[in-house]
């Protein structure tokens, strides 16, 4: 059976070159407001407090209609966002297996390379919370034995399957199953009690944090996934002020600066009556929190149990948004936080 490692490895060979051309910059602002926007939050009535079960509901069905094609929309923007995640592995301080072979031509012998690697070393198991279509769990496969997912909605975790199963992976290998971790109602689902879904290497979130009603909770409950000296990492943005002005807009464009940026918006939703094929579904989900800083996160990680060896570090020069109606403009910083499980 063709191994993850192989069959993912391609997505980090991608000209990176690309990532600054306009047309793809404006898959990125779509994306970024429809996968990254999926953290079990919808969009709010004025006024009413929404329940976890409330939003959880309305975000289920709208991620649901999206599942279908998903990848294939965005599939370019997706293939630089895993790129990103791949080039700061060593940080997240996770012990990879990885492939020391130089020849990319030589498939057979990286094959045999990497088979005798993983049986050389302990299994490093990931869960990618909230996984999505499986952007995390692609950028991290070739580097780990085990990728398991876990996502609100049955349909993208049905396309994060049917992704691997035509990758030709196992579901030993990656496997995403529909259910939530981070209903404080429900804080042992029945359907993850199993030891498959505990004691993991590294747990997960990108870019989902501020979109959690109880950051902190949530963070406890992944901790209480992993194994001793198990990583938490999270990306996510730093403080930013709230946006000032209306609930809707037109559609919106960004655009990156440092290679590591991502189109975004925050406080305030967008309608995208006038983004064309990138306009995302009937549904906008919400922002909890305006960004964390470095001790918000760092009390968050000590508070959950996952406070050693705790470190952020702030990727690239940050994120310029501009909306399309107003022409005004937000700039967004992105940190990488990582901590250890004592």
């Amino acid at each position: 059976m063709p191994n993850a490692r192989l069959l993912l490895s391609s997505c980090a060979l991608l000209p990176f070159a690309a990532w600054f051309l306009s047309p793809w910059l404006l898959q990125l602002n779509a994306i970024l407001q429809t996968h990254y926007y999926h953290r079990h939050h919808a969009a709010p009535t004025p006024g009413h407090r929404y329940t976890m079960t409330d939003t959880a509901g309305v975000n289920r069905a709208y991620f649901n209609k999206l599942a279908s094609d998903y990848d294939s929309r965005f599939e370019k923007t997706v293939t630089q966002l895993i790129d990103e995640i791949q080039k700061r592995r060593y940080f997240i301080s996770v012990d990879w297996i990885e492939d020391d072979s130089d020849d990319e031509d030589e498939i057979e012998g990286r094959a045999a390379a990497v088979k005798d690697k993983k049986d050389e070393q302990a299994p490093i198991r990931l869960l990618d919370y909230a996984c999505g279509t499986g952007l995390v769990s692609r950028a991290l496969a070739q580097y780990t034995t085990q990728c398991v997912g876990i996502d609100l909605s049955e349909n993208m975790a049905g396309a994060y399957n049917a992704r691997a199963e035509n990758q030709g992976l196992s579901k030993d290998e990656m496997y995403a199953y529909h259910g939530i971790l981070t209903d404080p109602k429900d804080p042992n689902p029945e359907a993850f009690t199993g030891p498959e879904f505990f004691n993991f290497d590294v747990a997960a979130v990108g870019l989902g944090f501020h979109h959690f009603d109880d950051p902190g909770y949530a963070a406890k409950q992944l901790a209480a996934r992993l194994k001793p000296c198990g990583v938490l990492f999270i990306l996510d943005f730093l403080p930013h002020a709230p946006a000032g002005h209306g609930d809707s807009h037109g559609h919106s464009h960004s655009h990156s600066h440092g290679g590591a940026g991502h189109g975004h918006d925050h406080g305030h939703s967008h309608s995208h009556a006038d983004a064309g094929d990138d306009t995302p579904l009937d549904a906008v989900p919400t922002v909890m929190h305006h960004g964390f800083s470095e001790e918000q996160v760092r009390t968050m990680f000590e508070n959950a149990g996952v406070g050693k060896d705790f470190a952020l570090a702030e990727m690239g020069d940050g994120v310029v948004f501009h909306n399309g109606k107003s022409g005004e403009s937000m700039k967004r910083r992105i940190f990488l936080a990582r901590g250890v499980k004592a």
